[in-house]
């Protein structure tokens, strides 16, 4: 945050099983972080497995209600058919998927699920399949991560029965075709929300925002808006964004605590290290007391391998060149010694 960052995402293989094998848990991890993020920036959760979500539930709940944390988290069912998820080896059933679903909707209100879904596991009939269509349609998930099933070579799933190409090509198509039947925000239009603006639209003509809930907002491309808190009305609703007006009256937070780093500039550097080359210095982190150490910055460049220095990669493709010359020189030497 000193160096001007607004969003933190915590993110891993599977975020819920922090902590297991160190004596902690995610929850005591997360309260420790939510007292070092200032009023404006925000913190985002990464996957988590339900396994490991079921075990903390009341205080996930809690936390995924702290105003500095998104309330949205990243759940991935795969399938809603029981004997499919065994046959994934998942640590898990459909009712537990459920009761995470279920608890944390009912305890965080407005609270993004995001899930995943694979089409087509070897083994997955018919009816298994209406079971995940059903499961979507229950929930309308506002963002679903689709895919169809690939075995992939020396895996135990690569040596079962596989589904037919065909069919699992349908389904995920069947399975897309629900996914955009509906409009998780057209029922948003009107109103006004606090959002955070972090990033450039793909178009290039907006301004990306998210709300507490981690939902896309796109704002005019205002660079006095960007990284800052906002408040804006929502005037416009897609499948997957919402459009928004800074609202004038409101008030805007600075969420870093101090000016961002320019494009390009490395992050975790200090001053007089950003500035040697400047002013003639090095500095080195001595390596008990992480204390500087100036040294001439002459010496050390005379001892910088060349790829380091100016024209560095010319250096190295004349290097090159040499040493392919003196090889085919030997290879053409040897094969005349051996007529």
């Amino acid at each position: 945050f000193t160096e001007g960052v607004c969003e933190i995402w915590l993110t891993s293989e599977d975020t819920g099983a922090y902590g297991r094998d160190i004596g902690t848990d995610l929850p005591t991890l997360l309260w420790k972080l939510v007292e070092a993020i200032p009023e404006g920036a925000m913190l985002r959760l990464g996957m988590t497995n339900p396994p490991y979500i079921l075990e903390h539930l009341e205080e996930m709940a809690k936390i995924l209600n702290h105003p500095r944390v998104y309330a949205f988290l990243h759940i991935p069912v795969q399938s809603a058919s029981d004997s499919v998820l065994m046959d994934m080896k998942r640590e898990y059933c459909v009712a537990d998927f459920k009761q995470v679903v279920d608890f944390l909707q009912e305890k965080v209100p407005g609270i993004t699920i995001a899930t995943d879904i694979i089409c087509g596991f070897p083994g997955e009939t018919d009816e298994d399949f209406q079971e995940t269509m059903k499961l979507v349609e229950q929930y309308r998930f506002p963002s679903l991560f689709i895919n169809q099933f690939y075995p992939r070579p020396g895996t135990p799933a690569a040596k079962m029965h596989q589904v037919p190409a065909a069919v699992k090509k349908q389904r995920t198509k069947d399975l897309s075709q629900l996914f955009h039947s509906y409009n998780p925000y057209d029922h948003k239009v009107g109103e006004r929300q606090r959002v955070l603006v972090t990033e450039e639209s793909f178009d290039s003509n907006y301004y990306v925002a998210h709300n507490p809930f981690y939902e896309q907002v796109l704002v005019p491309k205002d660079p006095l808006l960007m990284g800052k808190m906002v408040e804006v009305n929502i005037y416009e609703a897609g499948k997957h964004f919402m459009k928004g007006q800074p609202v004038s009256d409101a008030r805007v937070y600075t969420a870093s605590i101090s000016r961002p780093l320019a494009k390009g500039e490395v992050s975790g550097l200090t001053e007089e290290f950003r500035h040697a080359p400047q002013n003639g210095t090095n500095w080195k982190a001595h390596p008990s007391a992480e204390i500087p150490v100036k040294t001439p910055f002459s010496w050390w460049m005379a001892w910088q391998l060349p790829w380091q220095r100016e024209g560095g990669g010319l250096k190295i493709l004349s290097v090159s060149l040499a040493l392919l010359a003196v090889l085919v020189m030997f290879y053409y030497g040897g094969m005349k010694t051996e007529r």
